[in-house]
């Protein structure tokens, strides 16, 4: 069908949207203290430091705009920061590490402001996505495990 006025659109279900949703079970969900901590991140400048601080910015602010609001109490297998977790990144073994928010000197430290702390932050246990490397290369992160605080 073609539309011959372009100030009318086709009544009924002619006119399909081409975007689509992702399912509940696999977005991001923030819990009201993450949110915060990188709204704060981002308008004192913390950011700054990191590798590649524009690229991380624009992600993060992409995160808090679609990523849904945890429920309460929050879920045990959600990862929000001050928990360990288990991760496994394309060709590579099963690792565990803290996320933060800030960055740490403890080898075990995630820090927020990284592709990979940036990308996990938000996820749910088995969830998997897209991991943007800071050599352009895209990986694949899957959450194993979701630790205490």
């Amino acid at each position: 069908m073609y539309i011959t006025d372009p100030m009318r659109l086709p009544a009924g279900n002619e006119c399909q949207h081409s975007y689509k949703n992702p399912p509940f079970a696999s977005r991001f969900q923030l819990v009201h203290s993450d949110r915060v901590g990188l709204e704060r991140l981002l308008s004192l400048g913390l950011i700054g430091k990191c590798a590649n601080p524009t690229l991380i910015a624009g992600f993060l602010r992409h995160k808090l705009r679609v990523a849904r609001y945890a429920p309460e109490p929050i879920p045990s297998t959600l990862v929000v920061a001050g928990r360990w977790i288990s991760f496994m990144t394309t060709g590579r073994e099963a690792r565990w590490g803290k996320l933060t928010m800030v960055q740490c000197d403890d080898a075990n430290c995630i820090p927020v402001t990284s592709f990979l702390g940036a990308t996990m932050l938000g996820m749910t246990k088995l969830h998997k996505a897209p991991l943007l490397r800071e050599d352009g290369s895209i990986d694949t992160v899957v959450v194993l495990e979701v630790g205490k605080v």
